[in-house]
């Protein structure tokens, strides 16, 4: 089947991605239409992907990069929900739900993305019931995730929101072989997860610094005592 995109588009069937994302309960003919009707596009760091609160007629896979998912507050304050990296699937919610967008995607890093039309993902959905219910997971994962963040912000302090974080995103992108975040982050945008003032995000982190438990180098955070960080964020 001969694809409508251009040549440099990555395969679906032998993308590296498949192994990793819901799409690896695809069959091989549904891996050729998903591979034909999809678009994909290089984006810069800083774009937007879509807006909250816009009508967007797909979903989008990530093929590589790191995508920053946020809703508008207060004051036009961002508010980041996650991040999004390589294999992960967004605007879908939305676009099963028939909703407005509910957050924002910008480009925190130069990334791949691969646009899939509604169309086509409903028509995967209505023919393969393990892709469904893989969709149907990854979508319960979410929202238990969301509503931990929200017990979090209710029930834990700023001090251990931020040692949370710091594990999360270790878990999420990993260390360098120094022990650095594989993640850079302003100390905006940390305040801006945790859901505090760019001045407690780095007056904390100085007392990590003094703790021994991080080390910083400009925006790189270098975790050195991952067990005082569980210790603090009560991460079992």
């Amino acid at each position: 089947m001969k694809r409508k995109n251009q040549t440099s588009t990555p395969s679906c069937d032998d993308c590296i991605i498949n192994s990793i994302s819901v799409f690896n309960k695809l069959t091989i003919d549904e891996l050729n239409l998903l591979n034909y009707e999809k678009i994909c596009q290089v984006f810069k760091k800083g774009t937007t992907i879509y807006n909250e609160g816009s009508r967007i007629s797909g979903c989008y896979c990530i093929h590589n990069g790191i995508i920053k998912l946020y809703k508008t507050g207060f004051e036009g304050r961002e508010h980041i929900i996650r991040f999004a990296k390589k294999g992960d699937i967004i605007g879908y919610r939305s676009l099963l739900s028939n909703d407005f967008a509910c957050h924002t995607a910008k480009v925190l890093e130069d990334s791949q993305v691969c646009f899939i039309p509604g169309e086509t993902l409903f028509q995967l959905l209505e023919n393969n019931s393990k892709f469904s219910l893989e969709m149907l997971k990854l979508a319960c994962v979410e929202l238990g995730e969301a509503n931990a963040f929200i017990t979090d912000i209710a029930q834990k302090t700023v001090k251990e929101r931020l040692a949370e974080v710091l594990l999360i995103l270790k878990d999420t992108f990993g260390l360098d072989e120094e022990q650095n975040l594989q993640i850079v982050l302003t100390r905006e945008e940390l305040g801006n997860i945790i859901g505090t003032a760019t001045e407690s995000v780095i007056r904390l982190l100085g007392e990590f610094k003094e703790n021994k438990w991080i080390e910083i180098n400009g925006r790189k955070l270098k975790l050195l005592d991952i067990k005082a960080l569980q210790k603090v964020s009560a991460k079992k």
